[in-house]
């Protein structure tokens, strides 16, 4: 499984913004859902790496947060509050978020625990520079196509009154088509982390 650790930056100086960040997280289907652990942390239990993958994006768009993904076992039965959690992914998400504040000018996220999850981290890092870079003004373009979507870069300009060439220079300068190439590459990398034996299992059967 995957726990989610994301803690608020400069939150001594800063507005609480725990509140906003749980509201833009309810709609992630979390198995164990988001809520504050403690302080200006958020902590939650996923086991679908795509919404792990699309939770640390929406956390680095906002810029404030540190994003710690750990990943490996977590005992069951499962809690009803991830404060009630227990098991390596909740360890290596507190190491991961740790590391995320040591990352400087690259995207503040960070992956530990089983093999693999620097491979993950390595993507969501470059995914992430990318997100983070983003003007306000091409995000009212972006939040406006649906990927992999033919036409709906005509349709956004037409809504926003621009050009069609306007949307497609916003669209190649924020890299917004690689990111959402990018997206499963990442989603496999975790997965694979979250799964080596089955990962090994399965490469094993192919040699054979």
């Amino acid at each position: 499984m995957f726990v989610m650790t994301i803690d608020q930056k400069g939150s001594s100086h800063a507005d609480d913004g725990v509140p906003g960040l749980l509201d833009l997280l309810r709609t992630v289907p979390a198995v164990v859902p988001f809520e504050r652990s403690v302080g200006d942390e958020v902590q939650g239990v996923l086991d679908s790496p795509e919404a792990v993958v699309d939770v640390a994006l929406r956390c680095l768009r906002e810029r404030g947060w540190y994003v710690g993904i750990g990943v490996g076992d977590v005992e069951l039965p499962l809690p009803s509050s991830p404060r009630e959690g227990r098991g390596a992914a909740f360890v290596a998400a507190r190491s991961a978020v740790e590391r995320a504040k040591k990352a400087g000018d690259r995207a503040s996220v960070a992956v530990d625990g089983c093999p693999g999850t620097a491979e993950a981290e390595g993507v969501l890092m470059l995914i992430g520079l990318h997100v983070t870079k983003r003007s306000a003004a091409e995000w009212r373009i972006l939040d406006l196509l649906e990927p992999g979507k033919w036409g709906s870069q005509t349709v956004a300009a037409k809504q926003l009154g621009v050009t069609s060439q306007a949307v497609s220079k916003a669209v190649a300068r924020s890299a917004w088509v690689e990111e959402w190439a990018a997206r499963p590459a990442a989603a496999v990398l975790l997965r694979r982390a979250d799964s080596p034996r089955a990962d090994v299992a399965a490469h094993s059967i192919i040699r054979d």
